[in-house]
């Protein structure tokens, strides 16, 4: 019987971790395979995943690595393809590869925006996709797309970043009406401020700044909620955001310009 509230479990199959050669990615994976699952990473990087593969050695569970570019259709198909072949069926689909151009609005630039759009967004969806078509046909399957907070609302430098963030958060809501019923169970992951490389260029503050390991066990505890479908940390930044985007552009604006340090940024700044 399907059910729309499925957790999995080791058992069930391997879990599939995108954008996992640092941040977020490495240590998720790291973090499953010590609790005994058995991981495909995947990322660009040959290198740094043989590196967290030789990491998991002596761990309850393992990780292989998976090379490859999410942007890539048909290879991503072919890659999901040799996963089940030589680990099982994923159970649990972590779509996290993302990058992070910052834009002057002003002088932007086309290809970063391309760039954001082909890897945060299609990369996406070049790996939910073959996910489920595996997962339905097995009944069961949870998929977790990684998203940001910077998708609730527009931010300084977030023209392309945030656009593809919000764009995951809509693929996601969108999905789940379809999904629910093929007891394939997807959530969206909305991180906060997580101290990267990817934010370490950030040119404003950033509050409530995580660590790693924190934003990993934040996520973890969210895939292992039976009812969350939206798992946004930390709280406290999460609620003041949302409350954010409920106000009228006349006050959004200029909170988050003196907020951001924005309101007194030149054009030549």
């Amino acid at each position: 019987m399907f059910s729309r509230f499925y957790v999995a479990c080791p058992e069930d199959g391997c879990a599939w971790v995108t954008g996992a050669s640092s941040g977020i990615g490495r240590a998720l994976a790291l973090d499953l395979a010590r609790d005994g699952w058995r991981v495909a990473a995947t990322a660009r990087s040959v290198d740094a995943l043989q590196e967290i593969s030789s990491l998991s050695e002596g761990l309850a569970g393992d990780i292989h690595a998976f090379p490859g570019d999410v942007t890539d259709t048909g290879a991503m198909g072919e890659l999901c393809g040799a996963i089940i072949r030589q680990l099982g069926a994923p159970a649990l689909v972590v779509a996290n590869a993302g990058i992070y151009l910052p834009q002057d609005g002003l002088n932007g630039k086309a290809a970063e925006y391309r760039s954001s759009f082909d890897v945060n967004l299609m990369g996406t969806v070049n790996t939910i996709l073959p996910a489920i078509d595996t997962m339905k046909a097995k009944g069961r399957g949870q998929i977790a797309v990684v998203s940001s907070v910077a998708g609730y609302s527009g931010l300084p430098t977030s023209a392309a970043y945030g656009a593809t963030k919000a764009g995951l958060a809509n693929l996601a809501e969108s999905l789940k009406f379809d999904l629910d019923g093929a007891g394939i169970r997807i959530q969206l992951v909305s991180p906060g401020f997580v101290d990267t490389p990817a934010t370490s260029s950030n040119p404003f503050p950033m509050p409530h700044l995580v660590s790693v390991e924190e934003a990993v066990k934040q996520i973890r505890k969210g895939l292992a909620h039976p009812r969350k479908f939206e798992i946004a940390f930390p709280a406290t930044f999460v609620r003041q955001l949302k409350a954010l985007r409920c106000l009228p552009y006349g006050l959004y604006f200029p909170l988050i310009a003196r907020a951001t340090g924005w309101s007194g940024k030149r054009p030549a700044d």
